[in-house]
């Protein structure tokens, strides 16, 4: 007997069902399970599928963070398969429990509508990360306090001048070196704290998506990149100028970049295809 479907497609419920803070949480999780598709996937085509509807997912699911809810037609003609193949591909991340499909009816008329697609996180990541203690050299554990004691009763003649230089560190805001200086620069005239700026152009990396999973080729150019992640925030900033109802700044930049890009990957005369 088929279900009875539940929730209704809104805004509340996607935001409900989301279960990342933060897109870089999201973009860890993607990138072990791409990991983990090319290591027990053998087919190669298979793997490419799965991994770019992965990232097709991820792309469309920073509004409401890990939850997409595009049909499958349109999935399909993005990726330029059948709706059976992604039929397919979906309960095969289903199986190796990346995603989950949530049934959605329409609130007008209360009939099925396009499933909610959730990115499944990664549970108990910081236990699988933390190493085993050596039992060939136990030793006890060193807490701050203690550590802080040590330093001390070693260090008696540090000054106090050099204690304040020490502290200062926390202060310190450098943008990371990944990020473009012209990017860099045109971000600080509206952002003050680095990882703000740092997700802004992780928003624009995780865009530029893999074409061919052999030679790891992107669809632009790091020039190419940095043209387009400018301009995406210069559009945001008139944006935000316009004042544009925005809930979550790096989901709607997100948005102008993925436009941005759809739209020059078939011009000619930025790509040169």
């Amino acid at each position: 007997m088929k279900k009875r479907i539940e929730i209704i497609a809104s805004e509340e419920s996607f935001n409900n069902l989301s279960r990342f803070s933060e897109i870089e949480e999201m973009n860890v999780t993607i990138r072990v399970y791409k990991d983990t598709i090319l290591s027990s996937i053998k087919r190669a085509d298979v793997q490419s599928r799965l991994i770019s509807l992965l990232e097709l997912l991820k792309r469309h699911s920073c509004k409401q963070i890990g939850v997409s809810y595009m049909c499958k037609n349109t999935i399909a003609d993005k990726l330029e398969v059948s709706y059976k193949t992604v039929q397919r591909l979906m309960k095969k991340l289903e199986d190796l429990g990346m995603i989950r499909q949530v049934p959605m009816k329409r609130k007008k008329d209360m009939l099925q509508t396009s499933n909610a697609v959730l990115i499944v996180p990664i549970e108990n990541m910081t236990d699988k990360n933390t190493p085993k203690e050596s039992k060939k050299c136990p030793a006890n554990k060193t807490t701050s306090s203690s550590l802080k004691q040590k330093i001390n009763n070693k260090r008696n003649t540090v000054s106090v001048s050099q204690n304040k230089v020490v502290k200062s560190f926390s202060k310190a805001n450098f943008i990371a070196h990944w990020v473009p200086e012209r990017f860099a620069d045109l971000t600080s005239c509206y952002y003050n704290e680095s990882q703000t700026i740092q997700e802004l152009w992780k928003v624009v990396k995780q865009c530029n998506r893999v074409i061919n999973y052999t030679t790891s080729e992107r669809a632009f150019t790091p020039q190419q990149e940095l043209t387009i992640g400018i301009r995406a925030f210069k559009e945001f900033v008139i944006k935000v100028k316009e004042n544009t109802t925005i809930q979550n700044k790096f989901g709607y930049f997100n948005g102008i970049v993925n436009n941005l890009m759809d739209k020059l990957y078939f011009d000619y005369d930025f790509s040169g295809r």
